[in-house]
């Protein structure tokens, strides 16, 4: 047993930007990576980066709905594996404010014509982490006729996504998927909030990090009691509804006012259509699981994929969510109304699928990535377990790279596949 070992407990440390960065030794060929200016569908224009070695016939298309994968550790083993790699880009990189997911789907599909009209005969999308609900939202939508897409977002946006072309992808590969991120968000609210304008209000008998409670400092693991475990959930669904029903309300005072203005213009009635409300949302690092390792138990570390302070990531100006509008609140981060939740898109996977989950991840659970494997609808899945946390990067000190066994898994098979 290591001196890290031997020391009892240990807290999770966040991985940062290096979480997700691929090892320059590891592009041992020479290799080239062309951008790509594109146009979607809704209107906007986007980037892809093609990365390749030449001579490649199939390629894989990467994208997360708020980070631009083009360091993505996995780059190297797919150019090793004969493929070419996509990395996406989206049109809210770094800044998910606005972020509605049904519009996001365009940029998908604009990656995906372009691979197409290139001439790859193959095209398989990589779900990683939060990109996970994303490509299986989009292949929900790709599969379905145009007639029965999503035609309004829940914020009532027109989605565009029934006039649109979807090409469908030929797989799917999801690393660390968690369920959603309004699933993810849903299950990290601290449901001990009592006034959404004051970020220290608090019901102490709901309170995570009470001693009262159960909760521990870490390196300790907290202990919750199964009836606090029960009301803290159903709270943290009660807090949902609250947020969703000021984000209607938010939304429902600028189309009266529209509408209004429309039949008798006012300029009070002008403004309030003109304006676009942002509200925050404070302390979404509260998932129990994180805090209590004997829930749905796994290899993971005490603590969040922010860190070991609670106090820090819950009340911190950095987290899940921290800063929305309306409209991207219930399309991306309410776990009761965003479309791009697993459990209402992984069924519709009738094509190959890999899945690959890290044993000491901080941000997916156990539970989680078994619904998703069992909710996907394919005959053709695979699954492999690699020790890692939630960027596959070392749990301990000294221990091998979860990046370089989940690779060969991701490389061999593409190969044998397809």
């Amino acid at each position: 047993m290591s001196d890290s070992q031997s020391k009892g407990p240990r807290v999770a440390v966040t991985a940062g930007l290096r979480g997700a960065n691929w090892d320059p030794s590891r592009m041992r060929t020479p290799f080239t990576m062309t951008p790509f200016p594109l146009g979607t569908q809704d209107g906007q224009s986007a980037l892809g980066f093609l990365f390749a070695r030449g001579g490649e016939k199939c390629a894989l298309l990467a994208m997360h709905p708020r980070e631009l994968l083009l360091t993505h550790y996995l780059v190297p083993y797919v150019l090793d594996a004969g493929w070419a790699f996509w990395a996406q880009q989206p049109r809210m990189v770094g800044n998910d404010l606005r972020l509605e997911h049904e519009t996001a789907l365009h940029d998908v599909a604009a990656g995906v014509r372009q691979l197409r009209a290139l001439g790859f005969e193959k095209i398989v999308l990589l779900g990683n982490s939060g990109g996970g609900g994303l490509m299986s939202f989009y292949n929900q939508q790709s599969l379905l006729a145009p007639a029965r897409r999503i035609a309004r977002t829940p914020g009532g946006r027109p989605t565009k996504l029934p006039e649109s072309e979807l090409p469908v992808a030929d797989g799917i590969v999801l690393v660390s998927p968690h369920p959603g991120q309004g699933v993810l968000l849903l299950n990290a609210l601290d449901p001990s909030v009592t006034d959404e304008n004051d970020a220290t209000s608090c019901d102490a008998a709901l309170d995570p990090f009470s001693g009262a409670n159960g909760f521990r400092l870490p390196p300790q693991s907290a202990s919750y009691s199964p009836d606090f475990i029960e009301r803290y959930r159903a709270a943290q669904h009660a807090r949902c509804e609250r947020i969703d029903t000021t984000a209607r309300k938010m939304i429902a005072a600028k189309r009266e006012a529209l509408a209004r203005n429309k039949e008798h213009p006012h300029r009070a009635d002008k403004q309030i259509a003109s304006h676009s409300p942002i509200f925050q949302v404070w302390r979404t690092d509260a998932d129990l699981r994180c805090w209590d390792t004997s829930l749905d138990p796994s290899e993971r570390l005490v603590g969040s994929l922010w860190g070991a302070d609670p106090q820090v990531s819950n009340l911190g100006s950095v987290g899940f969510g921290r800063v929305v509008t309306p409209e991207s609140w219930l399309s991306t981060w309410s776990g009761l109304t965003s479309n791009a939740a697993m459990s209402k898109t992984a069924p519709s996977i009738e094509q190959p699928m890999l899945l690959i989950e890290y044993t000491g991840d901080n941000c997916v659970f156990p539970a989680d990535v078994n619904a998703v494997y069992d909710s996907v609808s394919s005959s053709n899945k695979q699954r492999h377990s690699v020790r890692g946390n939630h960027h596959g990067l070392p749990i301990s000190p000294g221990e091998p790279n979860g990046q370089e066994l989940a690779g060969p898994h991701l490389g061999e098979w593409l190969k044998a596949t397809f």
